[in-house]
């Protein structure tokens, strides 16, 4: 962890919090992971190894403590209210950066695997038909990526490859499309017309479908961000 030798509560909070990564780990933890893999799957840059400094590091900070289990892999990492009390700090910096700093994805910003996971944790269980309901979604970035996921109501997951059931949704979209629609620069109905996004299937899913979403966290805020000046998605 970088010490700025600076006696502030700026430079001490920073020595914490703005460490490379640090802001993404605190983030995916608010947002309900957990676990190691978990952590580690919504940030497929970072290394294990930086991974579990970071987590050291946090936990030394007092802002994660670290749980064990009885199994091999019973470990888990919880905010304190110290890490609980930089939620509003991830809320305001989402907040600068959906005003001051968001724009149009970049080509290298655009993971289908990544942004499948993220919605894969933000569904309305409640609000799924009875059973099963099988998504395909048919991504066109560069060449076509087929992913899934399998939805029922007490739980939801993501499928890399067919999960041997048949599709009941077909969601055809344009990657970045759909990145600023869960983000909130661009709202479904307008992707749809723009032919960016297209469902097929039974009439009740299809209209259905947007509310299972609960949409990214940080929706709320590039929307008012939008309605602020910030630049809206081109259709």
């Amino acid at each position: 962890m970088w010490r700025y030798r600076q006696y502030c509560p700026v430079a001490r909070a920073a020595e914490i919090f703005a460490d490379r990564w640090t802001p993404l780990i605190i983030r995916e933890m608010l947002a309900g992971s957990s676990r190691f893999n978990q952590i580690q799957r919504g940030l497929p840059g970072i290394s294990r190894t930086l991974l579990s400094t970071r987590l050291r590091d946090l936990e030394d900070a007092g802002v994660v403590s670290r749980l064990v289990g009885n199994g091999p892999h019973a470990i888990e990492y919880r905010l304190t209210s110290a890490g609980e009390g930089l939620s509003a700090v991830v809320e305001r910096l989402g907040q600068w950066g959906s005003r001051w700093a968001f724009g149009d994805p970049r080509p290298d910003e655009l993971d289908p695997v990544l942004l499948l996971w993220k919605v894969r944790g933000r569904i309305h269980l409640d609000r799924l038909p009875p059973g099963r309901t099988v998504v395909e979604f048919d991504f066109v970035v560069g060449r076509p990526r087929r992913l899934w996921l399998v939805l029922k109501r007490d739980e939801a997951s993501l499928c890399l490859k067919p999960p041997g059931f048949e599709t009941d949704l077909l969601v055809t979209a344009d990657l970045g499309a759909f990145y600023c629609v869960w983000l909130g620069r661009m709202p479904f109905a307008t992707a749809m017309r723009s032919g960016k996004l297209k469902l097929d299937g039974p009439s009740g899913l299809v209209r259905e479908f947007p509310r299972w979403l609960k949409w990214s966290p940080m929706a709320d805020n590039v929307r008012a961000a939008v309605e602020a000046g910030a630049p809206a998605a081109t259709p």
